[in-house]
């Protein structure tokens, strides 16, 4: 046999439920012969078993070659090829052959044959190949080395819109002058220069077949090469890859929106951001509308499911609006204005449920328009508007308004692909208006909330002149904890404080106003002020035990705090301060310092103790508290914040609320951190003829004297309706001291904004109001007192209690 080598693949083509099959003993003698090899060679089994296999090749065989394929054989690797063979009629037979491994049949060496014709394979025609090249959905041309065509097919004929003849014999940049034809030919140029493809060159034009919208194409160049090798021209094949183009720049678009639109948590900016991106990406004019409880921080949500009945009009303002044109000509309504714009068909179940409303093609003389929206009919007509979109703004299962979008000056309508971009837009739109309002209305209840737990009006009696400024932060939080109070004692004293709660919102406000009322209440109770942080901060800790542990609430991170006590008797000032900044003192010379009594841990530390300091204040002093959003300052330098203060407060101001003024503007940074808080106080002095004192015996005799003395000086002072009410305090209260306390006793009377009757004595033992039963002898002092004073109460000093009382003066 002369068997032909297999080509890769052949063994493959084999399939043994058709094959002629032969058994061949080793020696080359048929043995066996099939139905199939019958039909395939046209020889009967008697013809051919029993004789050798080698008259069945045609022409001479390779006796070499037989033998290799023999040994290949017996080794188990088997062998598979094309051979020719003889026909029974004397034709030539192709075949493909495969011969298996040797096996034996009773000691006898055999092989096992089998072959069948080749499988036909498939020839292109030239017919096949010329209609492929000719009408392939990719445009293709050959240009020559001078770039000039040679050859194109119908697609791209129909791309450039170019007859074939025109464009035979010229270049790209002579039929199509330009940057566009300059940068291709440029590519082209690159290919015959360096023989290396260039593929996928993107470029947007316009398509002959669809004048009206842009098209994106992709093209690649080859090098066009003869036997030689050479370089003879160039190929290049062009696609339109509009649909891939426009998902792209979908994605792009959607992706710029997301870093331009919600920049700010104002509801009206955020709206107008949407305006401005889509003119004129997108739209040549574009409105949108809001509910109004949506522009209300007082507003209630719009449900989706509750839409309402079908013929009232939701009730909408402009939140804004961007044209090509200056001023937006095309508006009926401008910003601010109430609207009830619906596109047709004017369904108020757009809002809240509906789907984007798409119009194609504008019709000014529609019945729907002109019944019902005849301004914008005529609006349509005169500025050329041809196509609208109009997404309703929806976000989180609320209704929130509507954005319309339409063109005029491109000529291309809006397509679906359009709408798909107009609704991820307003969605993203939709969402940070959402924020916006929920945050607007969350900061406005803080702030609400905030100023109505600061006092709402300050006095400091005859003793403090007081002016305050507060200022909200502008951060993000919202507002923070920052207070004030200035509160009245006993004496014509007053206690003076401020405090900063760690944090901003709801949370910190809240804080702030249960630790103002503490404080209120811990100063009414006449504690000093290392006492009264004490006791603050024990309340703070239980504060912070209280908080849930699910993560419900902002855990409480602390508080720092000032607690100052100025006596106009004395003119001393009595601080202490937890974590605090130190109070400014100018006195009248314009000298400024500012004392620091220690520190102390902030308040919910807990563990360390609390120490005052007494400082003595010339008269017409100027005190200040503030917290440190005031001192920080754009460096968030403490200490020259402090010395900046100092400075502005040395300057001369005799309108206090004028000076505070002018210090909040003068060291707050615009926008600023931190929740400011400041107050001023200028200090005055109680004289000699406001303040009179008697010491008392510790004997009931001595009671009637100091009665009688009490009594002529409130008639001195002018106070003739207090003089019986006053000698029976009096009365009453030294004689409780000299029945029950320890000397000395001494009785003082102050005239301040209140006349103010004070029993001193060296005894901390507390007195306690009594309801006597009416068989009792005693009992009945303290509860008269009460009833005759406007108000009264005990408290400590250093060498025992005073018992007050105090009184309205008319």
């Amino acid at each position: 046999m002369n068997p032909v080598d297999p080509e890769p693949g052949d063994a493959g083509r084999f399939d043994a439920s058709t094959d002629a099959v032969a058994v061949v003993a080793g020696s080359g003698v048929v043995t066996g012969w099939t139905r199939a090899a019958e039909e395939l060679l046209g020889r009967a089994a008697g013809e051919v078993v029993g004789r050798s296999a080698g008259r069945l090749l045609a022409g001479p065989g390779d006796p070499a070659r037989v033998a290799w394929i023999a040994e290949r054989c017996r080794a188990g690797m088997g062998w598979s090829g094309q051979a020719p063979l003889r026909h029974g009629d004397g034709r030539r037979v192709h075949v493909d052959l495969r011969v298996s491994a040797s096996f034996r049949i009773g000691g006898t060496e055999c092989f096992l044959l089998s072959a069948r014709q080749p499988r036909q394979r498939w020839a292109l025609g030239q017919s096949v190949l010329d209609g492929f090249l000719t009408r392939s959905p990719v445009g293709m041309a050959v240009m020559d080395l001078d770039l000039r065509y040679v050859w194109l097919n119908d697609t791209l004929e129909e791309f450039g819109g170019i007859p074939r003849e025109q464009r035979l014999g010229h270049r790209l940049s002579e039929l199509l002058p330009g940057l566009q034809a300059e940068a291709i030919e440029g590519l082209m140029r690159k290919v015959l220069a360096t023989g290396i493809p260039v593929t996928d060159y993107e470029y947007v034009g316009w398509s002959w077949a669809d004048p009206h919208r842009r098209h994106a194409y992709s093209t690649s160049f080859f090098p066009l090469v003869d036997a030689a090798d050479a370089i003879t021209g160039v190929c290049y094949m062009v696609l339109d890859v509009t649909e891939r183009w426009n998902a792209r720049q979908l994605l792009s678009l959607v992706n710029e929106a997301g870093t331009s639109i919600g920049r700010t948590l104002d509801v009206l900016r955020t709206a107008q951001e949407l305006a401005d991106f889509a003119v004129p990406r997108f739209a040549d004019f574009v409105i949108v509308d809001l509910l109004d409880t949506v522009l209300s921080t007082g507003g209630h949500d719009t449900w989706l499911p509750d839409a309402g009945p079908a013929h009232l009009r939701p009730v909408m303002r402009r939140a804004a609006l961007r044209s090509v044109r200056e001023g937006g000509p095309e508006a009926v309504a401008g910003v601010g204005e109430r609207v009830d714009f619906l596109p047709p068909p004017h369904d108020v179940h757009l809002l809240i449920s509906g789907e984007a409303v798409h119009i194609p093609v504008l019709d000014p003389a529609d019945e729907l328009w002109l019944a019902q929206e005849p301004r914008r009919a005529a609006n349509i007509r005169a500025y050329g508007i041809h196509s609208l979109i109009s997404v309703p703004m929806r976000a989180r299962n609320t209704a929130l308004g509507l954005t319309t979008f339409m063109r005029s000056l491109n000529p291309v309508s809006f397509r679906p692909d359009d709408v798909l971009l107009a609704r991820e837009l307003v969605a993203r739109a939709a969402l940070c208006v959402d924020n916006a309002r929920r945050y607007t209305r969350e900061h406005t209840a803080a702030v609400t909330l905030q100023r109505s737990l600061l006092p709402q009006a300050l006095t400091g009696g005859t003793a403090l002149e007081v002016a305050s400024s507060y200022l909200p932060a502008d951060a993000p939080g919202g507002v923070g904890g920052d207070w004030f109070d200035v509160i009245p004692l006993s004496g014509g004293r007053v206690g003076l404080v401020v405090g900063d709660v760690v944090g901003h919102g709801l949370a910190a406000a809240a804080t702030m106003g249960r630790l103002r009322t503490a404080v209120q209440t811990l100063a009414d109770m006449e504690m000093p002020p290392d006492d009264l942080l004490a006791h603050l901060d024990d309340l703070v800790l239980r504060l912070g035990e209280e908080e849930p542990g699910d993560g419900t609430r902002t855990p409480l991170l602390g508080a720092t705090c000032l607690y100052a006590v100025y006596d106009p008797v004395t003119r001393h000032c009595t601080m202490a301060r937890a974590g605090h900044p130190p109070p400014v003192v100018v006195t009248p010379d314009g000298t400024v310092s500012f004392p620091e009594p220690p520190a102390g841990p902030p308040l919910g530390l807990g563990g360390m103790a609390f120490e005052a300091m007494e400082v003595e204040l010339p008269e017409n002093s100027l005190l200040g508290l503030y917290t440190d959003g005031l001192i920080e300052g754009a460096d968030h330098d403490m200490g020259r914040g402090m010395d900046r203060l100092g400075e502005v407060l040395a300057r001369p101001e005799p309108d206090l609320r004028a000076l505070c003024e002018s210090v909040v503007r003068r060291l707050v940074p615009v926008p600023q951190a931190d929740d400011i808080a400041l107050l001023l106080t200028r200090t005055h002095a109680l004289g000699a003829d406001h303040v009179v004192s008697w010491d008392v015996p510790a004997d009931p005799a001595a009671v009637a004297d100091v009665r009688a003395r009490a009594t002529r000086q409130v008639e001195e002072w002018g106070f003739w309706d207090l003089a019986l009410t006053t000698e029976l305090i009096v009365s009453e209260l030294v004689t409780n001291a000299v029945r029950y306390a320890e000397p000395p006793i001494r009785l003082r009377l102050l005239r301040d904004a209140r006349l103010t009757c004070e029993v001193s004595d060296a005894s901390s033992t507390a007195p306690r109001l009594r309801h006597a039963r009416s068989t009792d002898e005693g009992g009945r002092g303290l509860f008269l007192v009460a009833q005759l004073a406007h108000r009264w109460g005990a408290r400590y000093t250093p060498r025992g209690k005073i018992i007050w009382a105090e009184q309205e003066i008319s």
